[in-house]
């Protein structure tokens, strides 16, 4: 490598600065809005979804009455969240319509994103992460969805490439990430193989986000680190973060140069000054991201 591969390898080109200061149980979900300029992301057991201006680090937050895994803004205002139940609308200040009661009461979802043609694919789990009870699913804009994927433990990290012709999704308990075949505009998924397989002892894969290189940033749970994977499943470097639980990353900004990662408190004996649970911004990292899609329906 060269260049800016060989300067994300030492861990120079970027430095975790707090964007938006917090406490967050399960920090996760951080989703860009380009039309309001602001990072939407979510506390899961607490239920809060929250949005920041970064610029300011100021946070207006939603409380709703449930686990909340992630929300995507919908393209009509408002959120599609995927909750414990299965999914919900959530209006504009908070009042949430649960539209897709699909999980028993030992079951929530956790990580989801949209892909380029607005449908919400989300990952759910057992409450204690039991194997094999996780699933992944999709959300077609008329609110339907289905099961694309079952047999999971913990489903997180989900994304595509630039050209969407590559599906990835990681599976924390299993300590893997995957990548699929697809097409765009399918929700088939074939030819699972694994991209990179994160050793146990050195933290679990949660939440990914892909650069307009198609490489994947993986927050490394329990790791402390970002670490950067080409689609061959090269590990190109790390960058050492300072919380021990970074959650979930996208990348932002009016350039989506910036890449926002989130984290938790929760399980840590920790000081009050710790900063985990904020969320935090790496910069500059030499790579810009892909654009987020609204929730279409």
């Amino acid at each position: 490598m060269t260049g800016r591969d060989d300067r994300v390898r030492a861990g120079l080109p970027a430095t975790a600065r707090i964007a938006v200061p917090g406490r967050a149980r399960v920090g996760e979900g951080p989703v860009w809005d380009a039309a309001t300029g602001s990072l939407h992301w979510v506390d899961i057991p607490a239920g809060h979804l929250h949005t920041s201006d970064p610029a300011t680090g100021r946070t207006v937050t939603v409380e709703l009455p449930t686990l909340v895994g992630a929300a995507a803004p919908r393209r009509g205002g408002g959120f599609a969240a995927a909750t414990a139940e299965g999914f919900a609308a959530v209006g504009p200040g908070g009042p949430m319509d649960v539209r897709r009661a699909i999980l028993p009461a030992s079951e929530r979802m956790n990580d989801a994103k949209c892909d380029a043609h607005g449908r919400l694919w989300a990952g759910s789990t057992a409450m204690d992460f039991e194997p094999g009870r996780g699933a992944l699913h999709v959300l077609m804009p008329d609110w339907t969805s289905r099961v694309v994927l079952d047999g999971l433990a913990l489903p997180n990290g989900l994304g595509w490439s630039p050209d969407g012709r590559t599906f990835y999704l990681a599976d924390s308990i299993a300590g893997e990430i995957w990548a699929f075949d697809t097409r765009p505009g399918s929700t088939e998924l074939s030819r699972r193989r694994t991209l990179r397989r994160i050793p146990a002892a050195s933290g679990m894969p949660d939440g990914l986000a892909v650069d307009a290189a198609g490489c994947l940033w993986v927050a490394i749970w329990g790791g402390g680190r970002l670490a950067r994977i080409s689609p061959e499943g090269d590990l190109l470097g790390e960058i050492a973060m300072p919380v021990p639980q970074p959650s979930s990353c996208a990348f932002g900004g009016p350039r989506l140069d910036v890449l926002y990662v989130t984290s938790a408190r929760e399980g840590l004996d920790l000081a009050d000054d710790d900063p985990s649970g904020s969320v935090f911004a790496l910069d500059p990292l030499g790579v810009v991201g892909l654009p987020s899609t609204p929730f279409a329906g």
